[in-house]
């Protein structure tokens, strides 16, 4: 029998090396996804890609008061995707234009309207910019029920956590249009509490077998996989729990590969400006690059992206 399931401290994990580990996982099956974008590769990824960094969230989540955890996510959070947005739309108007081609916004000032509402009105290399503010409104939704009550496994969270659920996948089957990305909050909510629930559970060698047997149905595609941005999340409670225990697994398996796997926590660390950049990487680069080639630039240019904003001070502050 081992310790706690997430292992929070592990012993040379450095500064809890295992989770820059599982983001870099989590960022690599992201990025696999967004490159092969049909097939039996592109489901495993998209059946746990996206439910890992929600359920990481949750593990690291802490009461904090409210207002100043708000104003907190708000600044640190919506700068950066400002930033980034702005950076990727002169991007493509100066490419498209180079290109002979036309920009994706192209009809000012109507444009700025979806520009605003983000989520589902961006595409291209915009498509993944869903995702920060989806996880920040649940991450400040999540911590108001913390600040109230700070147990996870308190009971009065079956009266937050049922209702959300039954509005998670209610909500998929009547639209597709997410401003902001705002359609995935409930599933989001569900999912922190259980990396947060998880975080005070005690790992036992039994419940391996179950996890692998759930982690592989999804994987293999024998369960429908999910596109948490459309709030397709499969078959109700097994496409997500599976993902759960995929996720589950890879967390352990981080551990364990925390003290030599530096260049997977490098790839975490940057694993957010990775979020934001790979796609319009990918957008530009498919004509002219096979997939094995495209997965490498999508992955090292983001990389030294963030490397040269880490050493300004002034990118730093705008970007990181």
């Amino acid at each position: 029998m081992e310790n706690r399931g997430h292992e929070a401290h592990p012993h040379g994990g450095g500064r809890l090396e295992w989770i820059d580990v599982a983001r870099g996982i989590g960022i690599i099956a992201v990025v696999v996804g967004h490159v092969w974008t049909r097939g039996g590769l592109r489901d495993a990824m998209y059946s746990f890609h996206m439910p890992l960094f929600f359920l990481l969230s949750g593990l690291l989540s802490r009461p904090q008061p409210v207002a100043s955890f708000t104003r907190r996510q708000l600044g640190s959070q919506m700068r950066p995707y400002a930033a980034f947005l702005i950076l990727l739309i002169v991007a493509d108007q100066i490419i498209e234009t180079m290109k002979g081609g036309r920009p994706i916004f192209h009809d000012w000032p109507k444009d700025v309207l979806p520009i605003l509402l983000g989520g589902s009105w961006l595409r291209g290399p915009f498509t993944i910019f869903w995702f920060v503010p989806c996880l920040m409104l649940a991450r400040i939704l999540f911590n108001m029920g913390l600040a109230r009550w700070p147990d996870p496994l308190d009971r009065h969270w079956a009266w937050v956590l049922l209702p959300c659920l039954l509005i998670a996948y209610a909500v998929g089957r009547f639209t597709t249009l997410s401003p902001l990305g705002l359609l995935t909050v409930p599933m989001a909510l569900s999912l922190l509490w259980i990396g947060a629930a998880w975080q005070r559970m005690t790992w036992r060698s039994w419940m391996l077998a179950p996890f692998a047997f759930l982690s592989l149905a999804g994987l293999t595609v024998l369960l429908p996989t999910l596109n948490m941005k459309a709030a397709d999340y499969g078959w109700p409670l097994l496409s997500i729990g599976s993902a759960v225990a995929t996720c589950f697994l890879l967390f352990r398996l981080s551990v364990r590969v925390a003290p030599f796997g530096g260049w997977i926590a490098a790839i975490g660390r940057a694993s957010l400006v990775i979020m934001y950049l790979h796609v319009a990487v990918i957008h530009y680069l498919s004509p002219y690059l096979s997939k094995p080639w495209l997965l490498m630039q999508a992955l090292i240019l983001p990389l030294a992206a963030y490397y040269l904003m880490r050493s300004s001070p002034t990118a730093r502050r705008i970007f990181l």
